[in-house]
């Protein structure tokens, strides 16, 4: 871990709340907001998510399975997001969740015309937005864990993920 923890003190808890109490506590509501309040498919919300977190390599965002109304997507879903461009595992929304995540990460200035010819052929203006402020929440949030060396130590809530459990930030 790059940042020094007191000795029995929960290292996610003082971080994202003491460290820094005018920041951490809203960047950590933010976090949450995303998987409280998305109405996005869980297929496409999962796409993206873990798009980010294998770009990230954020160790807990990797093993992180969202749940809702005791749902989860398969065990291969992690495998079809990193061969989004090929796997046959998706339809054309959660590709595009995917493709859209890759593209938000690493190259969007890249991001042109055409693609925003498809995303608005599938997605309406209201879940553009929300897709983007989720991805710029994992980007910065996973980031910060994973540099920080915070996300080897991140612990997953009890009863899985819900709008009313989300995971840790």
């Amino acid at each position: 871990m790059r940042v020094d923890i007191p000795d029995g003190k929960d290292p996610i808890t003082y971080v994202w709340g003491e460290l820094v109490p005018g920041i951490g506590p809203a960047a950590s509501h933010f976090s949450l907001a995303v998987y409280a309040h998305t109405t996005l498919g869980l297929r496409e919300f999962e796409a993206a998510r873990l798009r980010v977190a294998q770009i990230n390599g954020c160790a807990f965002c990797l093993d992180w399975r969202t749940e809702r109304d005791g749902q989860k997507v398969e065990p291969e879903f992690a495998d079809a997001v990193a061969d989004w461009r090929a796997t046959d595992a998706f339809d054309e929304r959660t590709r595009l969740a995917a493709e859209y995540a890759e593209r938000y990460v690493l190259d969007h200035h890249g991001i042109d015309d055409e693609f925003w010819a498809r995303m608005t052929a599938h997605y309406s203006q209201v879940e553009i937005v929300e897709l983007s402020m989720s991805i710029g929440s994992w980007l910065a949030f996973g980031r910060l864990n994973r540099v920080l060396g915070l996300d080897t130590v991140c612990v997953l809530p009890s009863g899985g993920s819900s709008p009313a459990k989300p995971p840790r930030p």
